[in-house]
């Protein structure tokens, strides 16, 4: 027992178990490693085949490594969230030079390949990613919380009802009806064209899913005031009675005028 105990003591016994946890480590790491490498090939592939997507139709405005040009900014840190929003929208490739990129319906890439250049360019450095299915569909959001943070927010651009509006130097709040709540979220974490950003520490994942929850409510609710006039607000209302409204008095007033002559 005395030469038991005197062997458990010897300094070799630590390096000895140290070994044995390693070799532990190891083999239940190489049990994991075909699903592992397989992941990182499919990820490589994607890459591969997103560069070269990206060199035939981004290359010429944003340069051959994504570090920008006098015609196009630098993609290095975007993340794979602002590629999916620009090209997955059809703002890019660019139609043609313009101060602001415009929604487009026809989208020039596949779902797939928009995902390869994305991949792509999340790999040039960190950026955000593309947002998770659960807060991107307004399901189980607070559409009363999802109000009041768009009020706050986001009505100063982009109207009380989200249906866009005018900004200085020719430039535009698009209407955010219609937009799926992927790209709305997307457009909060990246910030495109003049938009801020709304990072996690602004709006939590959650309150933006209750922003797209308040969007699509207040699109698919009746409206039991009449005529909306696109709820743009003063402007179109201000319109609407100098045209309809003075051409009614006039009328009326010849009329009158005709029938007392």
């Amino acid at each position: 027992m005395n030469a038991m105990a005197a062997h458990r003591r010897h300094p070799a016994a630590i390096a000895i178990l140290l070994l044995l946890g390693l070799v532990v480590v190891g083999g239940a790491y190489s049990l994991l490693a075909p699903k592992t490498a397989q992941a990182s090939a499919v990820s490589a592939d994607s890459v591969a085949d997103g560069r070269s997507l990206f060199l035939a139709n981004c290359a010429t405005c944003h340069g051959l490594a994504g570090q920008g040009t006098k015609a196009g900014p630098s993609l290095v840190g975007v993340g794979a969230a602002s590629v999916d929003f620009q090209v997955g929208t059809g703002r890019m490739p660019l139609a043609a030079p313009n101060v602001q990129a415009a929604r487009q319906d026809t989208i020039k890439f596949t779902p797939e390949q928009i995902a390869s250049m994305a991949a792509y360019v999340a790999s040039l450095a960190p950026g955000p990613a593309i947002p998770d299915g659960q807060y991107t569909t307004g399901k189980d959001g607070n559409v009363a919380l999802g109000g009041e943070l768009f009020r706050v927010n986001c009505a100063m651009c982009h109207n009380f009802a989200g249906a866009g509006g005018a900004l200085s130097r020719g430039k535009y709040a698009p209407s955010l009806k219609g937009v799926a709540g992927k790209n709305v979220y997307e457009a909060m974490i990246t910030g495109p064209q003049s938009m801020p950003v709304f990072n996690d520490a602004n709006i939590s994942p959650e309150g933006k899913n209750s922003i797209i929850a308040w969007l699509k409510t207040t699109q698919e609710e009746q409206n039991v005031g009449g005529m909306t006039l696109g709820n743009l607000g003063p402007v179109s209302e201000g319109l609407f009675v100098w045209v309809f409204g003075l051409g009614l008095m006039i009328g009326c007033a010849v009329w009158l005028g005709q029938k007392s002559a």
